[in-house]
């Protein structure tokens, strides 16, 4: 009993300080690599090639101003911020990092685990929309139901995707649907499944081409237009979770998570698995960033038409053909 609650903690310390220590370092990979398509310097004077900046802008959140507008629902306001991250840091503790002797590196090993994902990570937008309207400020509340009708719009697309590779993999946990892409991960399976999480994902984290929350030429700032300090600092560092847990998420829904080409998931050394995991996730948080910094914004009817009119009645033919295809394969040949 005392060896499991070790390494149950374990796993807890080392998966909250890497989803962390990723969040952070992605704020300045975003900076070097946006510097680098532009042509430019980046972040280069904290530290030996700009490596602090990170621990800088910490240092500047904690000490800066917490101003408060007049008018604003002291409460909501105050909440809101705690809102937008905390469900973010919670979704990551399903998604598993690799496998140790047989057993699922991850901080807990939820039979529903995609469920769970699905039902705490669409919390985080209460925190954008209250953020918004507790603003008491025009702008801010457009982006907050700018975000309210994008998340709605696109999370269907999202849980269609997913339902279809719940069906493909036989299990709602995340552990077994990694087991389940031994040799032949997700996205062959179900490329347009996995297409359209690619797409949605980009929507669901408020990210270029799709953020229309915080659309600068329009809103100003959006729905953190009023917020200052570490409560804009949990807005940033939320987005920043959101992008990790969903490219974990595409890592290991599609791409095998912790597998490694031509090798068994069982014969696979837990830490060349959890390396794997990584550099998957890693080749997703910076395609997050290439796309920002390469693809103009849409207009917001073309965001709404592509959701409505393109992803969704492609998502439900993709289900309705996985569904027939499993059914003509039988029990024996559905799943893998």
């Amino acid at each position: 009993m005392e060896i499991t609650w070790i390494r149950a903690a374990l796993t807890l310390l080392v998966g909250f300080g890497l989803m962390m220590s990723l969040a952070a370092g992605m704020s300045l990979v975003e900076r070097k690599l946006s510097a680098f398509i532009q042509e430019r310097h980046g972040p280069n004077r904290v530290g030996p090639f700009g490596l602090l900046q990170p621990m800088a802008d910490l240092i500047k959140f904690v000490f800066k101003e917490e101003y408060v507008p007049n008018s604003v629902n002291p409460l909501i306001y105050k909440l809101a911020p705690a809102i937008a991250a905390v469900p973010a840091m919670m979704t990551f503790a399903a998604i598993p990092f690799g496998f140790l002797d047989g057993q699922p590196l991850v901080i807990a090993n939820i039979n529903i685990g995609v469920l769970y994902v699905l039902a705490v990570g669409s919390l985080g937008i209460y925190g954008i929309i209250l953020g918004g309207w507790s603003s008491n400020n025009k702008y801010s509340l457009l982006g907050g139901l700018r975000a309210s009708a994008q998340m709605v719009s696109y999370e269907i697309s999202l849980v269609l995707s997913l339902v279809a590779v719940i069906a493909v993999s036989g299990s709602l946990n995340m552990s077994e649907v990694v087991a389940a892409q031994d040799h032949h991960w997700n996205v062959f399976l179900q490329p347009v499944a996995c297409l359209i999480f690619l797409v949605t994902m980009f929507a669901e984290t408020n990210r270029h081409p799709f953020d229309f929350a915080e659309c600068e030429p329009e809103l100003v700032g959006g729905f953190h237009t009023e917020y200052a300090g570490m409560r804009f600092a949990l807005f940033f560092l939320g987005e920043y979770i959101a992008m990790v847990v969903m490219s974990g998420l595409m890592a290991a829904l599609f791409f095998g998570g912790c597998d490694v080409p031509f090798l068994d998931i069982a014969d696979t050394p837990w830490w060349l698995g959890a390396l794997a995991m990584l550099g998957k996730t890693a080749f997703f948080l910076l395609l997050f960033v290439w796309v920002r910094w390469t693809l103009p914004r849409f207009r917001y009817d073309q965001l709404m038409w592509l959701g409505w009119r393109v992803l969704l009645p492609l998502s439900l033919a993709n289900l309705a053909i996985t569904g027939l295809v499993l059914a003509l394969l039988g029990p024996e040949g559905g799943h893998a």
